[in-house]
């Protein structure tokens, strides 16, 4: 099965089994990481779901929305590798990358 390896805020990593199709958000969260919060489900209403993904992998993501870009534009954590995990879709290209769940706003 492909996995990602993610970064919890306090720097602890823990590999994550995902099946493509699934979000970015819905991998974590049942991977067992409580710390995103997804306040809105995934459907681009907030950035509670906020994640950094490794510049090796980031060009291969779909681009930003505008409504994501919106979104991230109001975090003060906001990086060039910043997106919110609901808007990504896994796809076995996807296995090994990383992410790091990104500070609260």
């Amino acid at each position: 099965m492909p996995e990602i390896i993610v970064t919890t805020r306090e720097g602890e990593q823990q590999a994550v089994v995902f099946s493509p199709g699934a979000s970015l958000m819905q991998s974590i969260c049942e991977g067992g990481l409580d710390e995103l919060l997804a306040l809105c489900g995934g459907v681009c209403s907030c950035a509670t779901c906020h994640v950094h993904v490794d510049e090796e992998f980031f060009d291969r993501l779909e681009p930003v929305s505008e409504d994501e870009d919106g979104l991230l534009s109001g975090s003060g954590h906001r990086r060039k590798n910043s997106r919110l995990s609901c808007q990504v879709r896994m796809t076995d290209d996807l296995d090994g990358m990383r992410v790091t769940i990104a500070p609260e706003d």
